[in-house]
């Protein structure tokens, strides 16, 4: 039973029923409080409407004929008689003092509650037209008596009305309740690792809010996971290769099949495969790095244009063996960034380019001031990108996976690597085609 009051679906049928409860007690003891006082001014006034009837009797009348009246009419109620002389007789005179008496003969009404001997009692007294006085007397306990079987009636009605509220609660509870744990089971499934699971919206509108909320989950996580795979496929692709002629060149090693006059070659075929594994862990790494929280970022001031010359005269000899022409152009401008992170940007996006242009064309590196922004733009001579390149340009292995089996291709990680590094130096990349052809790269920095 504990268990079931630490569910929402108790919590809300406790709530319910217990702000029913509290409703319901107060709306009855109200009510009794307002029918009790009700019919003891009921009962007053009758009391008093008797006392007016029988003292407009015109005919003598004892106290005995008296009594049977006001016995017929009211019950349980005392009479007293005042004669001309002060006498007071009947059922009623120990209640009748001299005061009341003095008041009567002068034919005046006597309408009070008297207090004494643990009693309330409620009095009207009126003088007749003979000289006499007539005084009605009934105890107050005897008009509560008569509120008793109302207010069994309205402790019926709220015990009925309690009952009722439990059955509410504890049905809207199960309404409420009843789409919260279904969508629970379901993110338990998907914890699980079932996806495309059908998540439907109930009401009220919150919890058709949350199932939403779920479903959109549902849809990132199946996304995020495609493309894990896909650049999981992506990296074991990169791995294999350079391995496996590692590997082969190994065995051939092992098993005497390498002439003493290859070993060179076959050497330098080794590093350059390592090395393109350790460029591939090292994207891999630079990747997380961005990724985590703690990169840091060395902010100086930078001369853009010195820089674009230093990053230039770098490449020179990369360019002349690929038979590729480099040019540089940078109106003077400063700037207040990380100018190591800057130029590895450039060198990845310069690499990329060297990458698909053919020999005989050219490379364009070029960097000005555009208003409170620098910009810097790395023009490559190649092939250019299509409308469906460009809208994944920036995607980890996107385009790797797009071309690998048509032209030469990296790791598949530098745009990705690039576009994290600007965006960590509070600057956005783009991606479109030169009007003469070959694709364009824009950096976009905030000089300050």
């Amino acid at each position: 039973m504990t268990g079931y009051f630490r569910s929402l679906r108790g919590r809300i049928t406790l709530v319910t029923v217990s702000v029913a409860m509290l409703a319901v007690l107060a709306t009855g003891l109200i009510s009794l409080q307002l029918v009790r006082s009700s019919t003891i001014n009921d009962a007053k006034a009758q009391l008093a409407a008797q006392a007016d009837v029988l003292s407009r009797l015109r005919a003598a009348a004892t106290i005995t004929d008296l009594s049977d009246r006001v016995k017929l009419a009211l019950g349980d109620t005392d009479v007293a008689l005042v004669r001309k002389n002060g006498q007071v007789v009947g059922g009623a005179a120990p209640y009748v003092d001299a005061a009341m008496v003095r008041r009567l003969l002068r034919g005046n009404s006597v309408s009070t509650v008297k207090h004494g001997g643990g009693e309330t009692v409620v009095i009207e007294g009126r003088a007749t037209p003979s000289g006499a006085a007539i005084v009605l007397v009934r105890s107050q306990a005897s008009l509560e008596r008569s509120t008793q079987e109302s207010a069994r009636r309205i402790l019926i009605a709220l015990a009925v009305g309690i009952v009722l509220a439990i059955i509410a609660g504890a049905l809207l509870a199960r309404w409420i309740a009843k789409p919260l744990v279904t969508t629970a089971a379901t993110a338990r499934r998907m914890a699980a690792g079932e996806r495309g699971l059908p998540i439907t919206a109930h009401r009220p509108t919150e919890i058709a809010d949350v199932a939403d909320a779920l479903a959109t989950l549902d849809h990132a996580l199946t996304t995020s996971e495609g493309r894990q795979r896909e650049f999981l496929l992506s990296i074991s692709h990169e791995l294999r290769t350079p391995l496996t002629a590692v590997r082969g060149y190994g065995e051939a090693m092992t098993d005497g099949l390498i002439h003493e006059a290859d070993i060179a070659t076959v050497g330098a075929t080794l590093v350059a495969e390592t090395e393109r594994l350790d460029r591939f862990v090292a994207d891999l790494l630079e990747l997380a790095r961005l990724e985590a929280d703690d990169f840091v970022i060395h902010r100086q001031s930078l001369d853009i244009a010195a820089l674009l010359d230093q990053t230039g005269q770098a490449w020179l000899g990369r360019c002349v063996t690929l038979g590729v022409t480099l040019g540089v152009a940078a109106d003077p401008a400063t700037m207040v960034t990380d100018g190591r992170r800057v130029r590895q940007v450039l060198d990845g996006l310069i690499e990329n380019a060297l990458r698909v242009t053919p020999p005989g064309s050219s490379v364009q590196l070029d960097a000005r001031a555009d208003g409170a922004d620098v910009m810097v733009e790395v023009r490559d001579g190649g092939p250019g990108l299509s409308a469906d390149d460009l809208r994944v340009a920036f995607e980890r292995g996107a385009l790797h996976a797009r071309y690998r089996d048509i032209r030469p291709v990296g790791t598949g990680l530098g745009l990705s690597i690039a576009s994290r590094l600007v965006s960590r130096l509070g600057g956005t990349i783009g991606a479109g085609n030169s009007p003469g052809g070959g694709a364009v790269f824009t950096v976009r920095l905030p000089a300050a």
